[in-house]
């Protein structure tokens, strides 16, 4: 058996699937029962588009020191799709293992002298133990589960927990899922050396995390934020979203005494009807959102425009994904940067929040109500597939039961009485935002309608080209105040220590954060800063100026955040760096810090090509 350096506590195992086979709930049994351990663990479901048949992979890291974001290279392949075997086999790092099958005889080609094979022929075993069809296609992926906790050292009660949770009220199943592990290790112990070099030990890293999905943090998100109606089009990697609102709603939004239901969930017809009804409940007082992908925030330009001219509240949570129906519908990138920033025709600036976590998912979500309302205009949540709907560590969520929303400026009916005209689009406090009022506060008084097109500051329709300038001079003058009241940028240092810097946003930032220490220890330092939302801050602006060069991570292939940072702060293009990847993977910290080191080196005068002065 081929020897690899001691990784206890720190490798790669991937899973490689068919699609429909049931072996999502095994290899999620596999990470919980790490997490369970007390070790840090991130897995990655790398799907297809299809229902069924294709292959899929199950990525699951553990790292010690609390990495959290992707890395390259497979530690212990389980490969149980002879469909990618070819491909899977190619993947293992050298000195690594290859589990596989061995029902049947492994084809010469897939025989590979630097890495070590762990046969074990899990159809046999299923077809001995097992009559029923479903049955022996179920448990095989439990008996590799057992077979992995006895090669790598997991705690047999930890899974017995794990099972007894999952089939709570469904005791029935617990056995012969045991069975199944069992049968696992029970071959393992008669075939094989164990515990592998990579192995597990206990420890006490995980604290009080929890792990979850950012779109069921989004879903739980809404329901604190106050909204009561979600209006929506199923489309992947969104639709979890819409789903998990209504699972929180049924346990949250339901009155105690009457039983009555105080929300409303309706599927539309497209995603342009699905934010036209969002924007018709927040006119009328509701606080209502909806949540789609790149395609979906296409169709629903025209109806943003209408939100951001009318002055309506609306959140949208888009999740992103690689590109249109016809791309990789499954994979994630954060592609929808500039889309979503001008999102509709005419001059429009729409707020961007960036998540990176769960819990900023929750957060974010919960405040984009507040944001909304307060700024009257749309608020987009801009999280990504990788985020949406792979588990993640997170802290615990928390809320304040005594937080109030904010509502803005909402006249009532008293406050409508004590003044002459209103005047709907008057900039009364000179930051921008004007007085609105609900539907029917007033017999006689307030607004009654909204209109998209020209008006002035009084509701009323023209096509006057000076009320119009006013009109958009006031709209630039909210966006202003806006960057006041949008998520603060995160710093990582308190004074500049480089004349480098690097920024990032969103689901960048594990492998960001990864990156900079990679790069520390070859000696080169970077200052930091992470994003999290749009209009830009004054923070930012002033870290991009306070450095020579600033690397600018991001998942898309155009540099669309680097784009949006040169647009709108008028920043030398030389100065920011491009650091990018569109694969439909997420970004590795191994990928971004080659980039910079090979970028800094390019640049970097040698010695020898120093005057003689310098020397």
């Amino acid at each position: 058996m081929l020897m690899m350096n001691n990784k206890v506590n720190d490798f790669v195992v991937r899973f490689a699937n068919v699609n429909g086979t049931g072996s999502a709930s095994a290899n999620f049994l596999f990470a919980k029962a790490i997490f369970r351990m007390g070790i840090p663990v991130t897995p990655k479901n790398i799907f297809p588009s299809n229902i069924q048949g294709l292959p899929t992979w199950y990525e699951v890291r553990v790292s010690e020191k609390g990495y959290l974001g992707r890395r390259e290279g497979i530690d212990l392949m389980v490969s149980v799709n002879p469909q990618s075997m070819a491909q899977d086999v190619n993947t293992v790092k050298p000195g690594g293992y290859f589990m596989y099958d061995s029902t049947k005889k492994l084809p010469a080609q897939y025989i590979r002298p630097d890495i070590t094979y762990l046969p074990v022929p899990l159809m046999e075993i299923c077809n001995t133990h097992f009559t029923e069809p479903r049955q022996r296609q179920l448990f095989k992926n439990i008996i590799y589960v057992g077979a992995l906790a006895q090669l790598l050292n997991i705690e047999f009660s930890v899974l017995e927990d794990l099972l007894a949770e999952q089939f709570t009220g469904k005791e029935k199943l617990i056995a012969p899922n045991i069975k199944s592990l069992m049968l696992g290790m029970d071959y393992v112990k008669e075939h094989f050396s164990y515990p592998l070099d990579i192995h597990l030990e206990r420890r006490n890293l995980i604290l009080n995390y929890i792990m979850t999905d950012g779109n069921s943090a989004c879903g739980l998100g809404a329901i604190y934020g106050g909204a009561t109606v979600c209006a929506w089009y199923p489309i992947t990697p969104s639709t979890s979203v819409a789903e998990a609102f209504e699972s929180y709603a049924h346990q949250l939004r339901i009155d105690q005494e009457t039983g009555e239901k105080n929300f409303a969930i309706v599927q539309a017809e497209d995603e342009l009807a699905a934010m036209g009804m969002v924007i018709g409940a927040n006119w009328n007082g509701a606080r209502a959102f909806t949540a789609t992908s790149g395609p979906g925030v296409s169709l629903m330009n025209e109806f943003l425009g209408l939100a951001y001219f009318a002055e309506v509240p609306a959140v949208l949570i888009d999740v992103q994904r690689t590109g249109p129906s016809t791309g990789m519908p499954t994979r994630t990138q954060q592609s929808d940067i500039q889309l979503a920033a001008y999102a509709s025709h005419g001059d429009t600036r729409h707020i961007l929040l960036f998540p990176a976590t769960p819990k900023e998912c929750f957060e974010m979500t919960a405040e984009s109500f507040d944001l909304a309302e307060q700024l009257q205009t749309p608020v987009i949540i801009m999280t990504d597939l990788d985020l949406g709907m792979n588990d993640h560590m997170s802290a615990p969520f928390a809320w304040n039961d005594a937080r109030t929303y904010k509502r803005g400026k909402v006249l009532t009916a008293s406050q409508l009485n004590d003044i002459g005209r209103f005047g709907r689009y008057l900039d009364i406090d000179g930051d921008g935002i004007a007085y609105r009022t609900y539907p029917g506060t007033h017999p006689t008084k307030g607004a009654f309608f909204t209109r998209g097109t020209s008006r002035d500051e009084y509701a009323t329709y023209t096509e006057d080209g000076a009320a119009y300038k006013r009109n958009m001079e006031r709209l630039m003058m909210k966006w202003n105040t806006a960057k006041s009241m949008v998520p603060p940028s995160e710093l990582y240092q308190e004074m500049n220590q480089s004349n480098v810097g690097i920024l990032f946003f969103g689901t960048s930032t594990y492998s960001a954060e990864e990156a900079m220490d990679m790069l520390r220890e070859e000696g080169i330092r970077l200052d930091a800063i992470r994003l999290k939302a749009f209009p830009f801050e004054k923070s930012v602006e002033d870290f991009i100026h306070s450095h020579n060069t600033v690397f600018v991570i991001e998942q898309n292939r155009d540099a669309q955040m680097r784009g949006l940072l040169m647009l709108e702060l008028q920043i030398n293009p030389a100065k920011l760096i491009p650091i990018l990847n569109y694969d439909g993977m997420p970004i590795t910290a191994h990928a971004i810090a080659s980039q910079i080191s090979r970028h800094l080196l390019l640049t970097t005068p040698q010695p020898n090509e120093l005057p003689a002065s310098v020397i």
